[in-house]
């Protein structure tokens, strides 16, 4: 028992190993989980449209980026099965891949303003919400350049395991963020009172900030020598094909995931305000244990891709095991805290909000709505783990059509038909959204176990 003991924490894919690399990136996630946390507490206090407009349009701007958000991040699972490989001056040019589909995918998230107003009409949510809907997803889009580089400059240093700048810049750029919010959305410090604008405003220059920053880190003379950062510089066709191949899934994924949930803030905003600022702040404050947990998904992805490369299949499934015992008993106990003290949770939205006797009923919702999010949390940690673990050996696309498959079936339609056909409301909703997180997990478990990950590969044979 002692020896097994042993073997888990400091072995191949042991605790220890999983939390090197995953200590940085959880903390990292954390930062942006408490980015948007305090971005929509201020967005709270201001005003409830404010709060009702900012998770539609939020998560409709995250929607779209993240197909590209997704495929240019995957340059991680190449970084991380390269590396294993010892194949390091392939590290660079499958960066600059990357590179060149975030600058494709920010021009298409540009080109979209001009479709936003139509869109949130048609959604239909309240005239006042609707114009802060449009504004919001408006001024997020011009950020989308920056914002998929930053994910592909992440990947590559995640890939190779230094998790530690990614965490220092996404500190910095969450400082940032948070200062400027304070400033624009209540016109402090001799800014001008911008409201759901200067949100906006705030996110977009951080996340340039960001990208500014992990680019020095990496473009490095040092980093030159090994990964060929600069030498790599060039489109290479078959290995920009490769990314898309095993990367575009992943970002499909991405972007059926949130789609999923986007389609569903959207049909629960028909119920009225008071559902939908309920239900932004569950999931807002439901972010706070699910994103730091991305990162030891991140991790547990890492170390497949890197014992793939080197072709030991015993110690990449050993790791996630360890990652997923880890994250399980993180997500547990945050579940519980959500159904035992709630109030630690709500409360901050209420403290300086400016119309609370129209709050209060907002208040009692959320505090419902968080024990479905206790419930469908635990079956986060299959997803998170096991999704991981298959992506980082390239099942991308058994990801991608599971999603598109159960996301629609088990989550769209049901809600679509209870909310506009059957006439049901806000609890029959969240069953439904609470009932999909169980079965995704359930899937990709079962998928993990059924082993056709062990024989995939991202990267080329050697020759």
């Amino acid at each position: 028992m002692i020896e097994r003991l042993k073997r888990r924490w400091s072995g191949p894919g042991g605790y220890a190993q999983v939390i090197h690399i995953a200590f940085p990136l959880i903390l990292s996630s954390a930062t942006w989980s408490i980015q948007h946390f305090v971005d929509r507490m201020f967005l709270a206090w201001y005003s409830p449209e404010a709060i009702a407009a900012s998770s539609p349009a939020g998560f409709l701007n995250f929607t779209l980026s993240s197909l590209f958000i997704g495929t240019a991040g995957f340059v991680s699972v190449f970084a991380a099965q390269y590396y294993g490989a010892g194949r390091f001056h392939r590290i660079g040019p499958a960066l600059w891949q990357s590179l060149y589909f975030s600058v494709f995918g920010g021009i298409f998230l540009i080109c979209l303003i001009p479709f936003a107003p139509p869109f949130f009409k048609w959604v239909g949510h309240d005239v006042q919400v609707q114009a802060l809907e449009v504004q919001y997803f408006s001024i997020l889009c011009i950020g989308g350049i920056p914002a998929i580089a930053s994910s592909a400059f992440s990947g590559f240093l995640t890939g190779l395991g230094r998790t530690w700048p990614v965490l220092w810049v996404n500190l910095i750029a969450t400082i940032v963020n948070l200062v400027l919010d304070y400033t624009m959305i209540f016109g402090n410090w001799g800014f001008k009172e911008m409201g759901m604008g200067g949100a906006a405003m705030a996110s977009v220059i951080s996340v340039f900030i960001s990208a500014l920053m992990l680019g020095g880190f990496i473009f490095s003379a040092e980093n030159n020598r090994i990964y060929h950062v600069l030498k790599g510089f060039g489109v290479e066709k078959a290995l920009f094909f490769r990314l898309i191949r095993f990367g575009l899934p992943a970002g499909v994924q991405f972007f059926l995931d949130m789609a999923g949930f986007t389609v569903f803030i959207l049909l629960v905003g028909r119920l009225g305000a008071v559902s939908l600022a309920a239900t932004n702040i569950a999931f807002n404050i439901n972010m706070l244990a699910f994103l730091p947990m991305t990162g030891a998904g991140m991790a547990v992805s890492v170390l497949v891709g890197r014992y793939l490369g080197k072709e030991d299949v015993g110690a990449a499934r050993f790791s996630v095991y360890s990652g997923f015992h880890l994250t399980f008993v993180y997500m547990g106990t945050v579940a519980a805290a959500y159904v035992l003290i709630p109030d630690v949770f709500v409360a901050p939205f209420a403290v300086q909000a400016r119309d609370p006797e129209n709050f209060r009923e907002i208040y009692r919702t959320t505090v419902v709505l968080l024990r479905f999010v206790a419930a469908y949390s635990i079956f986060d940690t299959m997803n998170i783990i096991f999704a991981s673990a298959i992506r980082g050996a390239g099942d991308t696309k058994f990801i991608m059509f599971m999603l598109l498959g159960l996301s629609f079936f088990c989550l769209v339609l049901p809600t679509y038909v209870a909310i506009e056909t059957l006439g049901m409301g806000l609890m029959t909703a969240w069953v439904i959204a609470t009932a999909y997180v169980v079965i995704l997990g359930l899937s990709f478990y079962a998928r993990f176990r059924g082993g056709k990950w062990q024989t995939l590969r991202v990267i080329e044979k050697r020759i």
